[in-house]
């Protein structure tokens, strides 16, 4: 019956969620300013009847929307943000931008949002049918790509009283994640200066950027004795101008400290931060610490992965037509794949079982199956703002196949991708495969005892922002 309805509720919506993922797709708004498909994705939710509530946690972008009443309180997680400079035509093989230099959904935010938006519909409609006790909230989370929405709402208690959250991200396979991610602090080091004549009084300037290039230096150094699986990136987002004639009197650069846990990226960002000052203490510059963000890493839990499994089985990963595999095909031929290599690292990543399942459709573009819930729990070397709702109740972000296998996240070959026909198929996939999960605990509440056991062991002292109070999320420019 959960099968037949859940079908019957996404499916009889397909055409009007498949044109909002596409109009989504069209507007390719960038973190925080997401206006339109905000609106649109409010529209929709007011339509079917969710009690909708705009600016949530005073970020104008974030919203959510409420139906029933009650426990268990199940929440989905929507994403519609999009990437700079990746515009791209859709459903064609070759780099061809519609707006050259102009924002794509290069990963796939405009079906990440309407799939838990269908997810959703699908549950409230079960609610309202049945009559049982639980209540579905859709929340809308701008700012993933480098802006932390998530993190910006937990801080503000957003997530507060979930019994489990549910979401899912585009991929080249279909299985839940049990992956954790990098934790990740965003920092600004801005250098002021004394301008003067490079040539003819060097001694009255103070350079800026020399205060860059040392806390630069000074962090390459530093890489030796950090942990093996952190990361240290920084942009020089400010060189102090085109006049080399000139002591530059002011210059920035950013830094992102990334590491296993957060409090792990916390000392390096701590450690970063003693670097600039020193930098600025050895030009004689001043330095402003300008903290932009930050994203703790996922805390993966079993039970709801497996639960979530049995739904991405009961509804079986999409099949693809002739038309829909010449398409794949000719973007694959556009970047390279190694099923050998990736099946054998899948070993230690995921475990042997996993690994021998995707061996077993080596050499397949396209992921038509459905892979069993990976025994490993490895570390991605991404981040997600998903993982400060893990710190805040039981959490699955599934893996749901809308793009050829290998294609490369963030690239034009994925903006292409996310409006093709079967990328359509995996996000309604994705909606009743949530949306089953979800209703399974409405079913039968006992479901979350293991969940929240396993939450509790694992987040241990429970959930601290690492975003400090008073620090505002802020476009990207």
């Amino acid at each position: 019956m959960k099968k037949t309805f859940v079908e019957k509720a996404i499916d009889s919506r397909a055409e009007k969620l498949t044109a909002l993922s596409d109009r989504i797709w069209e507007y390719a708004e960038t973190a925080f300013v997401e206006f339109k498909s905000a609106a649109d994705l409010c529209a929709a939710l007011e339509e079917e009847g969710f009690k909708v509530e705009k600016g949530v946690a005073g970020i104008e972008t974030a919203f959510t929307g409420t139906f029933g009443s009650g426990k268990p309180v199940i929440g989905f997680l929507g994403e519609y943000d999009a990437l700079f400079n990746l515009s791209q035509k859709g459903c064609c093989a070759t780099r061809e931008p519609l707006v050259a230099g102009a924002n794509g959904h290069g990963c796939g935010h405009n079906l990440l949002g309407v799939g838990s938006l269908a997810a959703a519909i699908a549950v409230k409609d079960y609610l309202k049918e049945t009559g049982k006790s639980g209540t579905v909230i859709f929340y809308g989370t701008p700012g993933e790509e480098g802006g932390s929405g998530k993190a910006f709402m937990a801080r503000e208690g957003v997530f507060e009283g979930l019994d489990a959250a549910i979401t899912w991200h585009p991929a080249g396979l279909n299985y839940p994640r049990m992956a954790s991610s990098l934790a990740n602090i965003q920092v600004a080091f801005k250098f002021k200066g004394i301008a003067a004549h490079a040539a003819g009084a060097p001694h009255k300037g103070r350079s800026a950027l020399d205060a860059v290039e040392l806390t630069n230096v000074g962090v390459n150094y530093m890489r030796e004795h950090i942990m093996s699986d952190c990361r240290v990136h920084y942009a020089v987002t400010n060189s102090g101008g085109s006049s080399p004639n000139v002591v530059q009197p002011a210059a920035e650069v950013l830094y992102l400290c990334r590491a296993p846990r957060i409090d792990d990226a916390q000392k390096i960002y701590e450690w970063v931060c003693d670097i600039a000052r020193g930098a600025a203490m050895m030009t004689q510059t001043e330095l402003e610490i300008d903290f932009y963000k930050a994203a703790s890493n996922v805390i993966a839990n079993r039970p709801l992965a497996e639960l979530s499994n049995k739904n991405m089985n009961l509804f079986g990963a999409p099949r693809l037509t002739e038309e829909e595999m010449k398409l794949v095909e000719e973007i694959a031929a556009t970047y390279n794949i190694d099923f050998a290599r990736d099946a054998k690292s899948m070993i230690n990543s995921s475990g042997k079982e996993f690994s021998k399942a995707f061996a077993a459709h080596a050499g397949e573009l396209y992921c038509q199956y459905v892979l069993p819930v990976p025994e490993n729990e490895s570390v991605g070397m991404g981040s997600t703002d998903v993982g400060d709702v893990s710190w805040c109740c039981p959490t699955i972000n599934l893996n749901i196949a809308t793009h050829g296998y290998g294609v490369p996240g963030h690239s034009w070959q994925h903006t292409a991708s996310n409006v093709a026909s079967f990328a359509h198929k995996g996000m309604l996939f994705a909606g009743k495969t949530m949306a089953g999960t979800a209703i399974d605990i409405i079913d039968d509440p006992e479901l979350l005892k293991p969940m929240w056991e396993e939450f509790k062991e694992r987040v241990g002292d429970g959930y601290v922002c690492p975003i400090p109070k008073g620090v505002k999320p802020r476009p990207i420019k």
